[in-house]
């Protein structure tokens, strides 16, 4: 018996972003812990903290410091001990975590693929030249820019309601978010097209919601041991292994899906020109319990194709 469950123990504090999409992903961490030890909802509290990447959406997240701005204010708090536990999409997260930091918990994965939405055109190779696609994205703008020469890319902050209100609008011809956030918040219709991952490698890590913890913390290790998906971990982590070995972040142009079954595992990774003036892909199969060392082997064939 997890000692949360003792009628005396305190709240537990789930650090999240304030976006509607990332108070969904927390509920979904606190219903999974709920179900996975008997808890009660009333045993977590979210709290909600305001970041940087949030704060300043005048400028793209390169020229501010990359997606990190959506972490580090909610790490601090973890690590001054004001939160127990926080919650993040995991294509957001740098490759290492502060010092006294660990994160050993990732939900099942939803779908990964991105969106096209747009309500003139159902794919990418549809947009014809001198249209206008949104996306505050490096990686989907170096892959549109790749697929669709003579468009135009411009750049497109918000969460997901202030980018489809601004595509309502006609700032732009379409833009792209990925198809999972779209689910999670309840989002369909017809202007939404996802693309297929042959045409458009996903970000690393794409779909995933991670769970951060203090390190030293072995009562929050225990209370989240359930809630992680080994499947899903282990791909993600290979992701982002390409990614780093490439010597990529969350904002570089990289692109990778890892996809595990019967033992197995066959990751597709992706290295562009920010620009979309070339485009190296590659893709490596083994065994699962090598996933890390081929995620490895797979970006020095990239990097090869490139020297």
């Amino acid at each position: 018996m997890h000692e949360r469950l003792r009628s005396n123990a305190p709240v537990i504090r789930i650090g999240t972003r304030g976006s509607r999409l990332a108070l969904v992903q927390a509920e979904l961490v606190r219903d999974r812990l709920v179900e996975a030890h008997g808890l009660a909802r009333d045993d977590f509290e979210l709290v909600v903290i305001s970041t940087r990447g949030d704060r300043e959406q005048d400028r793209s997240l390169s020229e501010i410091g990359g997606k990190g701005l959506f972490c580090s204010e909610i790490e601090r708090e973890l690590l001054a001990g004001r939160i127990d536990i926080a919650v993040h999409s995991m294509k957001d997260m740098p490759f290492s975590q502060p010092g006294g930091l660990a994160i050993d918990c990732v939900l099942p994965r939803g779908d990964p693929e991105d969106a096209l939405i747009s309500g003139r055109y159902s794919t990418i190779l549809a947009i014809p030249p001198g249209s206008r696609i949104g996306t505050s994205s490096v990686r989907r703008r170096a892959q549109l820019l790749h697929l669709r020469k003579g468009i135009e890319v411009v750049g497109f902050r918000g969460n997901v309601e202030t980018r489809l209100r601004k595509l309502s609008e006609g700032e732009v011809d379409a833009t792209m978010l990925a198809v999972e956030g779209l689910r999670r918040l309840g989002i369909s219709g017809s202007r939404i097209h996802p693309v297929a991952q042959s045409e458009m490698v996903p970000a690393p890590a794409q779909g995933a919601i991670c769970v951060e913890r203090r390190r030293d913390d072995q009562s929050m290790a225990g209370l989240l041991e359930p809630a992680n998906d080994p499947v899903s971990r282990l791909a993600c982590e290979a992701e982002r292994i390409f990614m780093h070995a490439l010597g990529g972040d969350c904002t570089s142009p990289v692109a990778a899906l890892a996809r595990i079954s019967d033992g197995g595992i066959r990751i597709t990774g992706e290295l562009l020109d920010p620009d979309g003036r070339f485009r190296v892909r590659k893709t490596i199969e083994g065994d699962a319990g090598e996933a890390r060392e081929l995620a490895r082997t797979l970006a020095g064939k990239v990097l090869g194709e490139m020297s």
